[in-house]
C-alpha cells in the first residue's frame, strides 16, 4: 500500500469516527429533546387535569348557590305572601261577622253584594295556597287548633272538636291563624263526685 493509501484510509476512518461520534451526540441531543417534551407534556397534562378539577368545583359551587338563591327567593316570597295573608284574615272576618247579622228580608241585596265580595276575597286568598281550618269532627291537634272551650260529654270520642268559633289558616305548613274551638272531653268521674 502506498503512503497515500494509507493516508487516505487514515482520513476515512477518522471521518467515520468523526460522523459515529456526531451521530451519538446526535442521538444523545434528540433522547435528551424527547425527555425534556415528554416532561413538559406530563407537567402540561398535570396542570389541564388540575384545571379541569377547578372548573368542575366551581360549577358545582355556582350550582349550589344558584338553587340556594331561588330557595330564598321562594322563602322570602312565602313570608311575604304570608304577612299579606295575614292582615287579610280580619277582614274575612269581618265579612263574615257583617254577613251573619243581617239576615232580614230588606238587606237581601246589600247581603248578595257583600257575600260576593267576601267569596272573592276568601277564593283569591286560597289560589295564594291557603287552607282554610275548619275542623269540626276532627280530632284536637294543638298545632293547628286553639281549645276556647271544653265540653263534657259522652255523646263524642275525647278529643273531638265539637264547634269552631273562628276558623284557622295555614299558609305552607306555617300556621298563621290556629282555629280557635270547642273540645268534646269524657266526664272525669273524680269531677262528679266533687261536685256532688
Amino acid at each position: 500500500m502506498t503512503e497515500k493509501n494509507v493516508n487516505r484510509n487514515i482520513n476515512i476512518n477518522r471521518d467515520v469516527d468523526a460522523s459515529d461520534g456526531e451521530a451519538g451526540a446526535e442521538a444523545k441531543a434528540v433522547t435528551a429533546d424527547s425527555e425534556k417534551a415528554d416532561t413538559e407534556m406530563a407537567k402540561l397534562t398535570a396542570d389541564l387535569e388540575e384545571l379541569r378539577q377547578t372548573l368542575q368545583r366551581r360549577q358545582a359551587d355556582f350550582e349550589n348557590y344558584r338553587k340556594r338563591i331561588e330557595k330564598e327567593r321562594f322563602e322570602d316570597s312565602k313570608r311575604t305572601t304570608a304577612r299579606v295573608i295575614e292582615g287579610l284574615i280580619p277582614v274575612i272576618d269581618g265579612f263574615e261577622h257583617a254577613l251573619a247579622a243581617h239576615r232580614e228580608a230588606e238587606y237581601e241585596t246589600y247581603h248578595k253584594g257583600f257575600a260576593l265580595i267576601y267569596k272573592q276575597l276568601l277564593d283569591n286568598v286560597i289560589k295564594l295556597g291557603v287552607e282554610r281550618i275548619d275542623p269540626v269532627g276532627k280530632p284536637f291537634d294543638p298545632h293547628l287548633h286553639q281549645a276556647m272551650d271544653r265540653t263534657e260529654t259522652m255523646e263524642h270520642a275525647d278529643g273531638i272538636i265539637l264547634q269552631t268559633f273562628q276558623p284557622g289558616y295555614v299558609f305552607h305548613g306555617r300556621v298563621l291563624r290556629p282555629a280557635m274551638v270547642r273540645v268534646a272531653v269524657h266526664p272525669n268521674p273524680a269531677s262528679k263526685e266533687a261536685v256532688n
